[in-house]
């Protein structure tokens, strides 16, 4: 069952402006992932780049539902709220698995710990 006919056009533009917009925001995260060299400097693009296109997303789908049901449609938040959680975290730990690595190995070009 297709709804998006029942969608107002100010509605549907702006859904599929914060779409296309997350859609971006994301592609430029995963584009950063391919341009840097290092594993260390790889972690971070990613990580802005799903933070803000998820951010933009879960925007688009609760003005979506909550003009088609003609009441707020909050239960994405959660969504948006364990992805903003758990992505970053997953990161830092893989950047931290593989910085104890490197540095298990010896290896030089490894950063260094200004602690």
């Amino acid at each position: 069952m297709i709804q998006a006919p029942d969608l107002p056009l100010w509605a549907s533009l702006l859904v599929a402006v914060l779409l296309l917009a997350g859609a971006a925001v994301t592609l430029t995260g995963s584009l950063g992932l391919l341009r840097m060299k290092s594993f260390y400097d790889r972690v971070h693009p990613p990580t802005l780049g799903s933070s803000l296109g998820m951010v933009l997303v879960v925007a688009a789908s609760i003005l979506c539902f909550s003009v088609l049901r003609s009441r707020p449609s909050v239960h994405e938040l959660l969504i948006a709220f364990f992805l903003t959680l758990t992505t970053p975290v997953t990161f830092m730990l893989l950047a931290r698995a593989a910085l104890y690595r490197d540095r298990m190995e010896g290896r030089e070009d490894v950063p260094h710990d200004d602690a």
